[in-house]
């Protein structure tokens, strides 16, 4: 039997659908590039307080580059990029804290907290949920490689899940920060489709979303109507760097990386578009691109 959703989003779903990812947990990455304006943020809210309604967990991780570009804007701080990874000085660490940790999560908490969903906002600071390890940006040149210093930027080292199973088991919908410390007691800024895939695969979610500003990936990026809606692990691994390619490269990695994790199934989808996310978890209607392991692939 399908159930209508009674919302404004008017989407049918399968009641299966749910009962499975309540026994679990969906992981969410909200990126910049979907954060487009006030509306389609409360659009996403709203999704993710009727998933909370029908009783499915979910953590929500977010980005905030708007926002970090913004701040080093106001206060004269140019940046310096290595192969478009910007260089994150001691001073421009504090920054992105502050755009991160203060002005993106309050706002999406508060956001969120409109609802009864009970948001609570975390970094990956708090009870040392995520170690990071400074990360090095390699280039090549003269067929040599060269490591370049990005500073205080990041990879995840290791998750400890402790902290978001007990605020998950109460009821809280975690919303972290893609901010982490190093052995050193180092801060790092790390890339959030990163970090939101190793959250996902720590938890051992059902299912993982990327939220972006496109629709799917496409066999042909510069053709809408080519949307792949399910595609196989491996060939998404063989795409990137000819059909994949620019910033949908670290939303593809943080797919494979969830998986590879012990993740059910990832989704890349538009989180401008009202109703994609219930759509994508709820509906048997394709919607955006399902990775999955396996060798199945559908296109449009």
């Amino acid at each position: 039997m399908v159930t209508r959703v009674e919302t404004e989003f008017q989407v049918e779903m399968d009641p299966a659908r749910i009962e499975s990812l309540r026994r679990s947990v969906v992981v969410i990455k909200y990126g910049g590039n979907a954060m487009v304006n006030e509306s389609a943020e409360s659009s996403v809210a709203g999704q993710i307080a009727r998933l909370r309604e029908l009783q499915i967990p979910v953590v929500l991780v977010h980005g905030g580059g708007p926002a970090i570009r913004r701040l080093l804007g106001e206060v004269g701080l140019e940046s310096e990029f290595a192969d478009g990874h910007r260089i994150t000085d001691s001073r421009a660490m504090r920054l992105v804290e502050m755009a991160l940790c203060g002005e993106v999560n309050g706002a999406l908490v508060s956001a969120l907290n409109r609802y009864p969903v009970r948001a609570v906002g975390l970094s990956g600071k708090d009870a040392g949920m995520v170690s990071a390890v400074k990360r090095y940006h390699s280039v090549k040149e003269g067929g040599e490689s060269r490591k370049i210093d990005l500073g205080q930027v990041g990879d995840v080292e290791s998750v400890d899940t402790e902290l978001l199973v007990r605020l998950i088991e109460s009821g809280f919908l975690p919303v972290i920060a893609p901010v982490a410390s190093g052995a050193n007691q180092m801060d790092y800024n790390i890339n959030a489709d990163m970090f939101a895939g190793h959250i996902a695969g720590a938890l051992k979610a059902k299912a993982y979303v990327a939220l972006t500003d496109v629709d799917a990936l496409r066999s042909d990026p510069t053709d809408a109507s080519s949307a792949i809606h399910k595609i196989s692990a491996e060939e998404v691994k063989m795409s990137i760097g000819s059909t994949i390619e620019g910033g949908m490269i670290p939303k593809v990695e943080s797919c494979l990386i969830a998986l590879e994790m012990g993740v059910a199934h990832a989704h890349i989808i538009s989180g401008t578009q009202p109703g994609t996310l219930l759509k994508t978890l709820l509906s048997v209607e394709p919607c955006g691109t399902r990775i999955e392991n396996g060798n199945q692939t559908e296109r449009k």
